[in-house]
């Protein structure tokens, strides 16, 4: 589980009754596409052949840049998740984070999800005995990344849903 039991107010957009702004939503999407398109290659070396997981980045990030439409984009999320389900490991985390940071067009939430299974991902592939510092290195990347609009809002996320997020927002 990702997502919580009832929606934070600060990531529904405001005409929906929310308090978050159109701005801070495509800062979100296109934060969730860098975490996801960070660890692709994890994917895309295990799969090469299949352009699901890419297709799904770009789309979030076209999304955000007001070129798609939100059902094109979690059109795209769907078939990320579905590139994942017959994988495992470090492969199955990165197309599942490109799904996540695709669906941020239709859940804002999503963009957790999206930056925890990056952060799986770069566990899965670290050597034995390695994967939590692995995960501790991705997550400190990733906050490196985070656009100052949505930095307290999207740490303040990481704290309140970082049980249902495997706990790897611990860096």
């Amino acid at each position: 589980m990702i997502l919580p039991k009832e929606s934070d107010p600060r990531f529904v957009t405001m005409r929906r009754g929310g308090t978050l702004t159109d701005s801070d939503h495509q800062l979100l999407a296109l934060w969730a596409a860098s975490c996801a398109e960070h660890v692709l290659d994890l994917f895309e070396s295990a799969q090469p052949e299949d352009p699901r997981p890419r297709r799904a980045i770009e789309r979030g990030r076209a999304w955000a840049r007001g070129e798609i439409t939100m059902t094109h984009a979690r059109t795209a999320a769907g078939h990320a998740m579905a590139a994942a389900r017959d994988l495992s490991g470090a492969a199955r985390h990165a197309a599942y984070a490109a799904g996540q940071a695709a669906a941020v067009a239709h859940v804002a939430a999503h963009e957790l999800g999206a930056a925890a299974y990056a952060i799986k991902a770069a566990c899965a592939t670290a050597p034995e005995g390695e994967g939590e510092s692995a995960g501790r290195l991705e997550c400190r990347w990733q906050r490196d990344q985070f656009p100052e609009a949505i930095r307290e809002l999207v740490l303040d996320d990481q704290r309140l849903r970082n049980d249902i997020c495997w706990s790897v927002f611990h860096c």
